[in-house]
């Protein structure tokens, strides 16, 4: 195999540092045109749609995508697709962001007729703000970068860096002023994590009915072994007479009655169990429950309902099966 005797790494500290100061550059950008434009998309009533060519719609696409995970409806148009049809998605409530870096884009420019017939805002991202684009914009947000990471200056790096942070800039600004919360980013995202943690409660994950292990008062610590043997969750809950919750054996418990060398075939149950143990309610979010019992260091609950029953158990690897943890 041929040798390179390119320094790699080197080369690629050299984009880095490229990107990184056109990246600073953009502090110069965050400026009252900046501010028009987050107010433009806060006043928003429909949708926001974002249009690029190219990379510019590559970045583009993400900067949509980012948006409508964060409160602001948005999606990507491309600009060709829309001379043909596509221009139908657009309404008089929404508004339009154009991506171009030279801002001379024929298939960006060729749509801004209907645009401006349609009376929509027109948000223009480009490098050149004496571009076409630019100056048809009703608002335009810079995002000039001094030079290209690529060596020979064509293929766009730095710039869709530079727009792809504008972009992101934007989505955060608009969200902190929205008071977007963790939970409204849950409601957007329930197959990714931070959905499962927010959203996923105890009913969704517990064992319920006869997968809840459960003994007497009256039984023996054999019996409850047993039971926690065939449940498999290393623990059992103990019941009274009437059924309400009286307390909890352990697998913790099992090695500290051994220790004592406590009898397990004549010793009753409820002279062994803790009895003041920790419950939750079938409502409670998978999260918060993830944190009772670290917080308690346990590694199983029993879920109770409003009689004081249990109606649940859970152990933490629920929670980790359930991608809570």
């Amino acid at each position: 195999m041929k040798q390179v005797t390119q320094n790699f790494r080197q080369l690629g500290q050299q984009v880095l540092d490229i990107e990184k100061q056109a990246i600073e550059g953009l502090y110069e950008y965050l400026d009252d045109n900046f501010d028009a434009a987050c107010q433009t998309l806060f006043n928003c009533k429909g949708r926001v749609i974002v249009t690029g060519m190219g990379k510019s719609g590559h970045i583009g696409g993400k900067i949509a995508a980012t948006l409508a995970s964060t409160g602001t409806p948005s999606f990507f148009v491309h600009p060709g697709e829309a001379s043909h049809g596509d221009l139908g998605m657009v309404a008089a409530q929404d508004v339009v962001i154009a991506i171009s870096n030279s801002g001379e884009t024929s298939e960006v420019l060729n749509i801004l007729p209907v645009i401006k017939r349609l009376g929509v805002p027109l948000i223009a991202m480009t490098g050149k703000p004496e571009s076409t684009l630019a100056r048809l914009a009703d608002t335009h947000v810079c995002i000039a970068v001094a030079q290209e990471a690529c060596p020979l200056g064509l293929a766009p790096t730095a710039s869709t860096t530079a727009t792809l942070v504008m972009g992101d800039a934007l989505a955060v600004a608009l969200l902190n002023a929205r008071g977007f919360t963790a939970d409204d980013f849950a409601l957007s995202h329930p197959g990714g994590s931070l959905g499962k943690r927010l959203l996923l409660r105890l009913q969704d994950i517990m064992h319920t009915g006869e997968r809840i292990p459960l003994v007497s008062e009256s039984a023996i610590i054999r019996d409850a072994l047993l039971e926690m043997s065939r449940k498999g969750l290393g623990m059992t809950a103990i019941t009274d007479a009437q059924g309400r919750l009286a307390g909890i054996f352990t697998d913790g418990d099992l090695r500290r009655i051994l220790d004592n060398q406590v009898d397990i075939h004549t010793t009753s149950i409820a002279d062994v169990m803790t009895r003041s143990c920790t419950t939750a309610n079938a409502d409670m979010l998978a999260a918060e429950a993830l944190k009772l019992m670290q917080d308690r260091k346990i590694n199983g609950l029993i879920i109770t309902d409003q009689e004081g029953r249990p109606c649940g158990a859970m152990n933490m690897h629920d929670l980790l099966q359930a991608g809570v943890l």
